[in-house]
């Protein structure tokens, strides 16, 4: 995060009125809704999570052991039990 003067970018009247709550000190203003990307969207992380949680489900259904699968892909059982009974996307 960033820090940018007021000065620079707000109108006075805006400062004047932010000012009425807050004077000399830093305050941290999110982006609109909108603007926000979910969580691995940029890097693939949730694509990549997304497949692999697939393929459990797939093995499961195709008998794969919960224990087997945990084993397989180096997650606790409870995961495996999250994903797998969990409502597909």
């Amino acid at each position: 995060m960033k820090y940018t003067n007021a000065k620079k970018i707000l109108p006075e009247k805006l400062i004047i009125m932010i000012q009425e709550y807050v004077q000399g000190e830093t305050i941290y203003i999110p982006k609109q809704e909108k603007e926000y990307n979910h969580w691995g969207s940029l890097s693939g992380g949730r694509q990549w999570l997304d497949l692999r949680n697939t393929t459990i489900r797939q093995a499961f259904k195709n008998k794969s052991s919960i224990e087997q699968l945990a084993k397989d892909y180096f997650l606790s059982v409870e995961t495996i039990k999250k994903i797998v009974y969990s409502k597909n996307k």
